[in-house]
């Protein structure tokens, strides 16, 4: 890590031209990733990414400079490089004194993976590969991967604020591809949490993500394809939360809501969902895969209520575009690595439990679409105009599923979506993801429980 004296040498170095605000984030990891594929182990590595990110404030201007050197003699280059580019004469520079904040950590490790003999990570791959075989004949191939990461940051800046955190993540991805000669499916299952290896012992069966991957993927390879039209859609719970995070979640951020270019900015206070929609953005959530201690500017996570009974409650802030927008940072700047200016990012973004049956939810919509597993998709902030893809879809005929279908796709808008969901479930579960923006891709959680939307496009054939 770096010294408080040098980090204030280097914070002084960086106003020395005038500027409002100075910050250093270093950053030093330990990244580990084993692969199977076919049945054996193709790739295992260790890489350890070390730098540090000087930022500038000028006025409401951000500058920004990286560096893989971090002796005290590197980051005075940086900060000087920083500094020369700002163009605010108000000042002639200070001195900084730091001071030391502890951080409480609310998810303790029990086992490094790195400390864990490569047989046992190995084993964790060659279960998910065996259990997803067994499914079906037509599994052709399985690939499985085992990641972690072990992230230690200090977050220095000329507010005085001296801190810094460490982060583990483990996870495990599993892809299966069945086929049948003419054509293949392919199904995924990727668990990971803000855990270390004793994720496979607390909360992840290896056999189980290997069976539903390869399900999936058997399950979509004698379905036919869906119809497009509009229609009633229940989304199941889990990864189905992917909807609201890109077609919500996004321009929830002040990073779109600052400029001015989000389709909620301006409406906090105002009824932007239905009722019966609460959504949280929540750092707090021990072992989540999404969850912080603090933020990448050093500001404590916290439990946000974004949309409570369908009113626009807070948008996620950090501190640039906060002091743009008049308010507090909320514990959502993240970033990818040293080598990224922080913004606003989510965290575990989800929509909260309702009262609704699910059962009750098919039964009562006629004919539809069920989207038990969701895909990948893209969203517009500005317009909150999204297209995603339905992974694993079920036709419903008069409240009952009759077949799995393949080749849908939901369409549609944010601020519709949101109006347009009328029954929310009781039981909320969360799946893991990346998700790219400025700042680079960082870990998040999407989550939600089994929810119906009245009335949505459906892609098709």
């Amino acid at each position: 890590m770096i010294s408080k004296s040098v980090c204030e040498q280097v914070l002084a170095c960086a106003l020395s031209r005038g500027g409002t605000f100075a910050e250093i984030f270093y950053e030093d990891s330990k990244n580990f990733s084993m692969r199977l594929r076919s049945g054996h182990i193709e790739a295992a590595g260790v890489s350890r990414p070390r730098g540090a990110g000087i930022r500038i404030y000028d006025n409401l201007r951000s500058i920004y400079v990286y560096t893989c050197d971090v002796t005290p003699e590197g980051l005075l280059r940086a900060a000087k490089k920083a500094a020369a580019a700002v163009t605010d004469s108000l000042g002639t520079g200070r001195d900084v004194r730091l001071c030391e904040r502890a951080v409480t950590d609310i998810h303790p490790v029990r086992e490094r993976t790195l400390d864990v003999p490569t047989d046992r990570r190995a084993q964790v791959l060659r279960a998910a590969d065996a259990a997803a075989r067994a499914v079906s004949p037509s599994i052709t191939q399985v690939t499985a991967s085992l990641l972690s990461r072990e992230q230690h940051v200090l977050i220095a800046n000329s507010d005085g604020l001296y801190t810094g955190d460490t982060r583990v993540y483990t996870r495990l991805l599993c892809s299966a591809v069945a086929g049948d000669g003419a054509q293949n499916q392919t199904g995924s299952e990727n668990p990971g949490a803000r855990m270390g290896f004793e994720l496979f012992s607390e909360r992840v069966n290896p056999e189980e993500v290997g069976r539903t991957a390869a399900t999936s993927a058997v399950t979509m390879l004698s379905a036919p394809y869906c119809a497009a039209g509009e229609m009633p859609v229940v989304i199941a719970g889990g990864f189905g939360g992917v909807i609201f995070h890109e077609a919500c979640g996004h321009s929830l951020e002040a990073t779109s809501v600052a400029p001015g270019i989000s389709e909620f900015s301006g409406k906090l206070g105002q009824q932007i969902a239905a009722p019966c929609v609460t959504a949280i953005d929540d750092g707090t959530m021990v072992g989540e895969w999404g969850s912080e201690n603090i933020d990448d500017e050093g500001t404590p996570t916290t439990r946000l209520v974004l949309i409570e009974n369908g009113v626009l409650k807070n948008y996620m802030v950090d501190r640039l575009n906060g002091l743009k927008m008049g308010m507090a940072p909320t514990g959502n700047a993240r970033r990818e690595s040293y080598a990224y200016a922080p913004t606003s990012r989510m965290r575990n973004t989800f929509i909260a439990p309702g009262t609704d049956d699910e059962e009750e939810m098919l039964r009562t919509m006629g004919d539809g679409l069920y989207a038990a597993k969701m895909g990948g998709g893209s969203v517009n902030p500005a317009t909150g105009e999204f297209n995603f893809a339905v992974q694993e879809g079920y036709l419903v005929r008069d409240g009952k599923i009759v077949s799995p279908v393949r080749g849908a796709s939901l369409i549609g808008r944010g601020s519709e979506i949101l109006t347009r969901i009328d029954r929310v479930g009781r039981t909320m579960t969360m799946g893991q993801g990346m998700c790219g923006s400025l700042s680079g891709s960082v870990p998040t959680n999407v989550g939600q429980p089994t929810i119906r939307v009245s009335r949505l496009t459906v892609g098709g054939k």
